[in-house]
């Protein structure tokens, strides 16, 4: 008895493996089907544009205040005492309204970029479900996540192509040979829009050592 279980269980298992075995395993790099789609590409550029936007408005906010805190600066020993207080209050004014666009704008950036993303990101899942599905595999795996500690290579198959294909995505060719890399390195190479950045600052008090005030987010203070 005790050997026909024990039969019956070496057989249970060797089908088992068998089975796990003859199912089919794929690979995929996810950012770089999502960094080569077309829609991709258009959201690449509608970021720059809204980017250009932003950073010109921030520039000319910080060009309007450095220009009144020359003037400020070079009439401020002519000036009385209530028209120096005006002056303060709307340069004060002027820099915390360029500061809280600046730090909108970052968050609209950042806002905008994701909601044009989401719908590219599940376009690209739901074509690689189509092909996996489609070509029978059992599990896909994303070698963009750098997830995997270890995984044979030749023992997946790379749909790519497949998804490639789906998505309407044309390989541009290579204008020369670049470095073998490794399936198992993470390639994060994700939609390249556009950072926000600030080109130009509102002047300091490094600028004008001599000036008597100098003002400040948080308002003013004598340069020594």
């Amino acid at each position: 008895m005790k050997k026909a279980i024990k039969l019956t269980l070496a057989v249970v298992l060797v089908m088992g493996a068998t089975s796990l075995f003859a199912q089919k395993f794929g690979r995929i790099n996810t950012q770089e089907i999502i960094v080569g789609m077309p829609e991709t590409k258009e959201m690449q550029t509608n970021m720059e544009a809204y980017a250009k936007d932003l950073q010109d408005n921030l520039e000319s906010m910080t060009v309007e205040y450095n220009q009144k805190l020359q003037e400020f600066q070079k009439n401020f020993n002519t000036l009385s005492e209530s028209v120096r207080q005006l002056k303060e209050n709307d340069l004060n004014a002027l820099i915390q309204r360029r500061n809280e666009f600046e730090q909108a704008a970052q968050q609209d950036f950042q806002k905008r970029q994701n909601e044009l993303l989401a719908p590219i990101i599940e376009k690209a899942k739901n074509a690689i479900d189509k092909v996996a599905a489609a070509g029978g595999y059992l599990a896909v795996f994303d070698t963009s996540t750098g997830s995997l500690a270890y995984f044979d290579e030749a023992s997946l198959t790379d749909i790519a192509p497949a998804v490639k294909k789906e998505l309407g995505i044309t390989d541009a060719p290579a204008a020369a040979a670049a470095p073998a890399h490794s399936c198992r390195t993470t390639h994060r190479a994700a939609a390249q829009t556009p950072s926000w950045h600030t080109a130009a600052t509102p002047q300091d008090s490094n600028d004008h050592p001599s000036d008597p005030l100098i003002p400040t987010s948080a308002g003013y203070y004598e340069s020594s």
